[in-house]
């Protein structure tokens, strides 16, 4: 029975041993990273509005009146100034329509002031006669300085291309046309080459809009903070007080 004893012991402490063997933690496995965040939204910002036709962005438009027509150097002009303006504006797209297939134009402006000789003289009068009788005896500088801008409205550089293919058209027109019918067919001319005008001008509006749309959006003012108020000194007692 006594060499029994060890062998229980050893079995005991095996069992032990066993035991602690078991009640050691087991390995967990570690939980994977949580996933990124998402990228964040992109936030696509249009190009800011640029003006039509490559035009500058400075340009002054004219006032559309009470009646909704525009104030250009054509509106509420006399017969005899709407014969001179349209060979003003024949004029400017001689000068400045040189493309080849614009070359219509100067030939045929050529032609009409020599079919309209005798017409064009008796408007070019009657446009002095109107001046004087507006400015007195001097009347030539406030005309010349009207024709300078009649001359510039139709020479503007943004509408050149589109004007001089209007006065292709025009010019084609004018190669028919009688002496008897010259006031006729330069208000309807001239109105056809101001649709040219009246249209960037329109263009040039929805532009102004579309700007200020963007930069209200995209390109908000900073906010010009309160000026810091400096204190009133204290006024100096005067002497003796």
């Amino acid at each position: 029975m006594g060499s029994q004893r060890p062998l229980i012991m050893l079995g005991m402490g095996l069992a032990v041993l066993a035991a602690c063997a078991d009640a050691k933690p087991k390995k967990t496995t570690p939980l994977p990273p949580p996933p990124p965040p998402p990228p964040a939204p992109v936030v696509y910002i249009p190009p800011r509005p640029t003006p039509p036709q490559g035009a500058p962005t400075n340009v002054t438009i004219p006032l559309l009146n009470a009646a909704g027509l525009r104030q250009t150097v054509n509106a509420g002009i006399t017969p005899n100034q709407t014969v001179w303006n349209f060979r003003s504006a024949y004029n400017v797209a001689a000068l400045n329509c040189l493309k080849p297939e614009h070359a219509e134009i100067l030939v045929g402006y050529k032609a009409f002031l020599k079919t309209h000789r005798l017409g064009l003289t008796r408007a070019n009068t009657g446009v002095n006669t109107e001046f004087r009788k507006r400015h007195g005896a001097a009347y030539v500088r406030p005309r010349e300085s009207y024709m300078t801008k009649v001359y510039n409205f139709y020479a503007f550089p943004p509408t050149v291309a589109r004007f001089c293919d209007a006065a292709l058209v025009m010019a084609r027109e004018s190669k028919t046309v009688k002496p008897l019918d010259l006031t006729a067919f330069s208000k309807r001319s001239l109105a056809n080459l101001d649709l040219v005008f009246e249209n960037f001008y329109r263009a040039y509006e929805q532009y102004r809009a579309d700007t200020a749309a963007w930069d209200a959006k995209y390109s908000p003012q900073p906010v010009t903070p309160a000026p810091i108020a400096t204190p009133t000194p204290a006024p100096t007692p005067a002497p003796g007080k």
